[in-house]
């Protein structure tokens, strides 16, 4: 044994602790790939301290509260936006038309709902509370995706200092999730935004521009632009 015996977690949250206290972010558990912790709650207070530090919570139904800090983080930077051809035919000719905070609470009952696999989404009934809270707080936001007056696609996320912290987006329609999202980057882009969090790799992001850049870097990226 030795004094500085680096331990990694996850560690375990009291529901009635200090809300703004989590581990540090470099004892995450590299498999799976960034748990750093489990309790704790969804106040608001918890989860806008979770995301100044770099957390996020992700866990199923029959699972208690997980949170993770994933190293490498995906990320897009919004001068880095990629629109393909195809997007831009889509943008052009399906006549989507596309709103903000018109409707949040449909947005992420339809990130919740069952996919192309039959399969829910991890949006449990108290997560879908809390970022309805945090909506009534002003710092959650959507993107609604309308075609002829029906909710076709959109996301939601949160806004704090000059980065938009993606969490999940639908598309019942070709490309309404992406025609929603390449509005958001010009809206984030005139408003100064500096950096899109995405979370986790993933191809559809990766289409549209997204990037993976390391904990400690997106950490840098936090303590500038917040």
């Amino acid at each position: 044994m030795t004094d500085n015996l680096y331990i990694r977690g996850p560690y375990w949250l009291q529901p009635d602790g200090d809300e703004s206290q989590f581990p540090d972010v470099e004892t995450a558990l590299i498999e799976p790939n960034g748990l750093l912790a489990f309790g704790g709650n969804l106040t608001p207070t918890r989860l806008l301290h979770a995301y100044r530090q770099g957390i996020f919570p992700w866990y199923s139904e029959d699972q208690p509260i997980m949170w993770w800090s994933p190293d490498p983080r995906s990320v897009l930077f919004p001068k880095n936006l990629k629109v393909s051809r195809s997007l831009r035919k889509s943008i052009r000719n399906r006549d989507y038309i596309v709103t903000f905070d018109r409707a949040f609470d449909d947005v992420i009952n339809a990130c919740a709902g069952p996919r192309k696999d039959g399969h829910g989404t991890w949006l449990t009934p108290e997560m879908i509370v809390a970022y309805n809270q945090l909506f009534d707080l002003g710092f959650a936001h959507s993107v609604e995706c309308w075609h002829k007056g029906r909710l076709v696609g959109g996301l939601y996320g949160l806004g704090q200092g000059k980065i938009f912290f993606g969490e999940s987006m639908f598309a019942r329609k070709t490309d309404a999730s992406k025609v929603a999202f390449t509005h958001l980057v010009e809206q984030l882009t005139a408003w100064d935004y500096q950096m899109i969090d995405c979370q986790v790799h993933s191809s559809h992001m990766e289409s549209l521009g997204a990037e993976q850049i390391s904990r400690a870097g997106f950490l840098e990226h936090l303590n500038n632009w917040l």
